[in-house]
Parts: structure tokens; sequence; C-alpha cells
């Protein structure tokens, strides 16, 4: 039996929505194995002991991204559950929504190993059910992460032979691509010249295949330069993360001297895409889920349906204002792909974005795919002859601070002296206040309009701050009156 202290913290590694921690101190070959046992009891049998010898067997699909102990991983991983009596099969190399579109085409559950964007020396796991539905903390990821631990400490018990899983690998990277081509036709839109940073990730693998010609698919009328597309876990020309500024400059620059449409990054795993217009200035992801929000909104109503849209609290208020004026239902929810995740199969909604640039689909398994919103965006600009930059402008007619941090020694005192100036001295019925994420403060009925939201972090002592208003000086005025008053007396601020 391993000693205690060779035992991981668990609850640092198997968080609130998926495994993530520093490979190997954290996340080993061992590790993985008693997961993937743990998953295969949890989640697959459904906490049933694995019936003796059934003639059938649960399958699991597996699938890893670029980084160097992904295959280790995998292989422990389809070990843990081969040993419970569940059949694994391996799709190697693929993205993350690849392992979405793997368990929703074959109906199975999946486990995706990643570490997104973070750096190299990390590496995770991204669980769902049959049906790329996802695993949290309350839909089984909490009984996973205590049964890996008396996995590690008592061992995997093992089924006899005959009653063990069985393990073969699958390719499903051209069956992706043709699906996603099935959900947007790009084969009639103007010629555009695309420049996309995979950033040494997945992007570099799914990119040619989905957009170009290396699943075997007609070309399309698309012109891609590629930037970093070798994939290589230790990103060594930028970290896989598009929400980092720094991270775009390459992209930005190599869009206005190959004089491009359009710019596309995509993160690590390859589930989230931001785009840049041909000056080289980012579009806002609220922009994106307004412009993608409507074509599926349009297709459901030519179509007769009516349609739900999900998006999360601090993206534009355009989204819901255009969402609803095109006869949708605008669904506002939490700061979180789980909570997005949820809003989305409890309203069957057909679209969901966030400002992170996790945009979700109906018609893929209510899963996030960063490809399929960059191929509406295509479809979209490709389909008329304004440039991206005017069409993107009717998407964001107000002015937005994006996220600001600041670190506070008191939390709850910052988030009071806010209260009190803006709902409790000023306020009066003047303004609406609503607490289902942090503190949102809405002025947006009479002008000047504007609203902000302040949240916590979970982690750390911060608060987050996001505001937008009717113009560029409402927005600072309002956004330096509140930061005046998160930061009284603190002399550390964080951008």
């Amino acid at each position: 039996m391993p000693a205690d202290d060779l035992i991981p913290d668990l609850t640092a590694l198997i968080k609130a929505y998926d495994v993530r921690g520093l490979v190997p101190s954290q996340l080993d070959a061992r590790v993985s194995r008693a997961i993937g046992a743990a998953f295969g009891d949890v989640v697959v049998h459904g906490g049933a002991r694995p019936a003796a010898g059934s003639a059938s067997r649960p399958v699991v699909v597996v699938g890893n991204d670029m980084r160097e102990s992904g295959p280790e991983l995998v292989a422990a991983f389809a070990g843990g559950l081969a040993a419970r009596g569940v059949d694994v099969v391996r799709i190697g190399l693929c993205s993350t929504d690849g392992l979405y579109y793997a368990s929703g085409a074959l109906d199975v559950p999946g486990a995706m190993f990643t570490a997104s964007h973070n750096p190299a020396e990390y590496n995770g796991i991204k669980l769902c059910r049959a049906g790329a539905r996802p695993v949290g903390q309350d839909t089984g990821l909490a009984e996973v992460r205590d049964l890996t631990r008396t996995y590690l400490a008592d061992g995997v018990p093992e089924l006899p032979a005959q009653e063990r899983g069985h393990v073969s690998d699958r390719d499903v990277l051209a069956d992706y691509a043709r699906f996603l081509r099935s959900l947007v036709d790009l084969g009639g839109i103007r010629p555009l010249k695309v420049v996309v940073d995979a950033g040494n990730g997945m992007g570099g693998h799914t990119v040619p295949a989905v957009l170009g010609t290396g699943a075997g698919l007609p070309a399309l009328p698309l012109e891609i330069v590629p930037l970093y597309f070798e994939l290589d876990g230790s990103f060594p020309n930028h970290e896989a993360n598009p929400l980092e500024p720094e991270n775009l400059r390459d992209l930005q620059a190599a869009v206005v001297e190959h004089g491009a449409d359009i710019g596309l990054a995509f993160d690590g795993d390859a589930d989230r895409c931001f785009v840049i217009d041909e000056h080289g200035d980012p579009v806002s992801p609220s922009a994106i889920t307004a412009l993608v929000g409507l074509r599926e909104v349009e297709r459901e109503r030519a179509a007769g349906r009516d349609s739900i849209v999900i998006h999360n609290l601090i993206t534009s208020q355009v989204v819901p204002d255009l969402l609803t004026a095109a006869g949708a239902r605008a669904v506002r929810t939490r700061v979180g792909h789980s909570f997005i995740k949820a809003e989305m199969a409890a309203h069957e909604a057909v679209f969901g974005g966030e400002h992170s640039a996790h945009y979700y689909f109906r018609d893929f398994f209510f899963a996030d795919t960063g490809m399929l919103a960059a191929m509406h965006v295509l479809a979209a600009l490709g389909g008329q002859d304004a440039p991206l930059s005017a069409l993107a402008d009717a998407y964001m007619p107000y002015s937005a601070s994006g996220e600001i941090n600041s670190r506070v020694d008191d939390v709850p005192a910052a988030r009071a002296r806010v209260v009190q100036a803006y709902v409790t001295d000023e306020g009066a019925g003047a303004v609406e206040v609503d607490e289902l994420d942090g503190l949102t403060v809405r002025h947006w009925d009479t002008t000047p309009r504007w609203w902000f939201n302040l949240r916590a972090s979970n982690t750390e002592p911060l608060l987050r701050l996001n505001v937008e208003a009717q113009d560029e000086d409402i927005m600072e005025k309002v956004r330096d009156d509140v930061l005046t008053l998160v930061r009284a007396g603190v002399e550390k601020e964080s951008e």
C-alpha cells in the first residue's frame, strides 16, 4: 500500500470541472491509471459493479493533444478503464472539440488529455458522458476523485482476463471535418485570405483538415497562411492562450503584412477561437457571439422554430439586444463553461457564447467548438463584400472596459464600498442590482446608459471588474469611479 505522502493532493488536481496539474509531481501514469479506473466505475458503470460474464462491454473514447506527456498518460488511463471492464477507443491526436465530436457521434463517454492554454509542464483531462455531456463536481467528478484516492491507496482492482476491456485505435479526423462542413457551407463564399495562428497547438492539426484538403475534402475558396502549425507542447513561439494580448501580436502583424481578410487564433487544444480583423485589431468575443447567434437564430426561424441563445452576464448588452430583436429568447447565465453547458442543455438552446471565446452549439452536441464558430465568421464575411472591421462594428455599438483585476487586502470591504456608493447612497431606484454572479449594477433604462459587474476570484484576493456604457467617456468615468472605490488604500494593482 503506498504511503500517504506518495498520494498527491487530489483536491488540487481534480478540480470542479476537469483534471489539471503539473507532470509528473501531480499527474503521472500511476495517477492517470487510477483516475481511469475510477471514471470507469463511477461514470461508465454508473457506480454499479461491472457485470461478470457480460457479452458486451461499455466503451470510452480517449484522445490527447500535442503535449509530450500525453501518450503515456493516455496508455495508463486506458489501462485503468480496461481493468474495470471498459473497452477503450483511442483516437490519438485531436482537439478537444474533436474528442467531443467522437463522444457525440459514437454516443459514448470520453476523456480528452489536455491542459488547454496552460504552460508545457501541465497536463490534464476533460471528462464527458455519452453525447459529450460534461462531467463536473456535482455530476460525478467528486466521486471520481474520492475513488481515485482509494485506488491509489489500495491498488486498482483487476477483473479476470476474460472480463477486461480491450484497447483499439481509430482515426476520426476526417469524419470530424466532414461533420463540421455539413453544418456550415463555405463552398460559395468569395475568396478569402486567412491567417491562422495555431500557437503550436492542435489548430495545426485540425485547420488543414477542416479548412483545407488535409482530410481529403474538396478545396474551399480560402487561402490559409499558417503560423506555428508545428505541433509542439513546449510552445516555443508564444503561449497558446489568445486571451492574453501579447499572444496575438504575431497574428496581428501577419494579417497586416499579408493583406489578409481575417486572422484566427486558436488556443492549445483548439476549442477556443479569437478573431482579428483586416487592420490587425481584435474583434470582441461578444461581437462574435452576436454574429453567430443571429445566424443560428435566422436558420431556426427559416425552419419555423423558436430559438434560445445563452450568454454569460459579462458579454455585451448588444447580444441580448440584437437576439431579442431577431425574435430569439436570450438567457443570461453565470461566467464559466459549466454554467453555459448546463443552460444549453436545460433550454435546448441553439447557441451559446461567452467572453472567453468559448462558443457552444446545439448541433455540436451542446458542446463548445472554436472551429465551428470560425466557420460561421468566415461564412458571414465571405457572404458579403464589406471588410471584417465594418461587419464587426455593427455588432459592437457600445464601449467596454474589458476585464480589470484588482488585488485587494479585504475583498468584502472593497465590495461593500461599491455597494454603499452605487446602491445604498445613490441607487434610490435608479439602478437595477442582481447577484447572479458577483454584483451587477445596471443603469441601462435611462441615460447615461451603463452597467458594471464586480466578481470576486474563487482562488485569489482579487476583484474582477467589467464595465460597459453607451460611449467611451461614460465607460471611463464609471470604470474609474468603481476602481477608486475598490482600490482605496491599495498600492498594488493588477490590470
